[in-house]
């Protein structure tokens, strides 16, 4: 229940579905004795849809999360496991088509794949069930680890985690996998935006793991200043960004944690 709420809730909560329904509701005033109120919300949705599309505020409230943790750097101690988050394929068309398709996480597989060969005695888990609520289900960890193959990593280093559907299901249930061991080095691969939730839920669920961020999606804080040039690309920023901040906002609450933003 919580999962398809969360769905529903999500559904609004990108600025990009918000803003369609703002223009609509003034759609439909129009046709009614509120002419009025009509064209003020619809004027109010399309100067949201100005802001969020052309503005660099999406790139703004990206870079505030993608910046908290550097990039990894060897300290001299190999590590024990590498965890990869899902999210890196397109189950539903690699099902379809009956090939593996990467999608715009990508970086997430080539990173890991650049671990496993840098790292050869790292045990490589894999968690990526399928967030989907309408439609088969079909989990993203058995793909990866067809992908993994291809590519000469053993299966008898790879562990798939296929049941999670959210983030805090990620940490959970690949806890119950690995049982990681005090002194152990594991490193957590997702991408930069996505780390600092990806860091509380792992915390709050007792695995200790150590950040290692790709898929930036922005050059750096330069990028605050900078204004979009298509419509459609400052609108899906703005998507992500607003998606990884009310998520944290809402574990935040869920669990009375002492800052929204974890610290490195």
């Amino acid at each position: 229940m919580f999962f398809v709420l969360s769905k529903v809730v999500g559904f609004f909560i990108h600025p990009s579905n918000l803003i369609a329904v703002i223009c609509a509701v003034g759609v439909v005033l129009l046709l009614t004795q509120w002419r009025r109120a009509g064209t003020r919300v619809l004027a109010a949705g399309v100067v949201l849809l100005l802001i969020a599309g052309y503005s660099p505020l999406g790139s703004v409230m990206l870079l505030t999360l993608s910046e908290r943790f550097q990039p990894w750097q060897y300290a001299g101690k190999a590590p024990d496991g590498i965890i990869v988050l899902g999210g890196a394929l397109d189950s539903d068309v690699s099902a379809a088509r009956n090939s593996v398709e990467l999608d715009s996480s990508a970086e997430r597989v080539v990173a890991a794949l650049e671990l496993a060969r840098d790292y050869p005695r790292a045990r490589i888990v894999y968690s990526g069930g399928s967030g989907n609520l309408l439609g088969d289900s079909v989990p993203e960890a058995p793909m990866a680890a067809e992908l993994f193959e291809r590519f000469g990593i053993a299966k008898d280093r790879l562990l798939l985690e296929r049941r999670s559907r959210t983030t805090a299901e990620n940490a959970r249930f690949t806890r119950e996998l690995v049982s990681p061991k005090p002194g152990e080095l594991w490193l957590l691969v997702t991408s930069a935006f996505h780390m600092p939730r990806s860091i509380e839920v792992f915390r709050a669920a007792g695995v200790d793991v150590v950040a290692y961020p790709v898929d930036w999606r922005t050059r750096g804080w330069s990028d605050a200043a900078q204004p979009f040039n298509r419509l459609s690309s400052g609108l899906a920023r703005m998507d992500v960004a607003a998606h990884e901040w009310a998520g944290l906002l809402a574990y935040w609450v869920h669990h009375r944690g002492e800052k929204v933003v974890p610290t490195p």
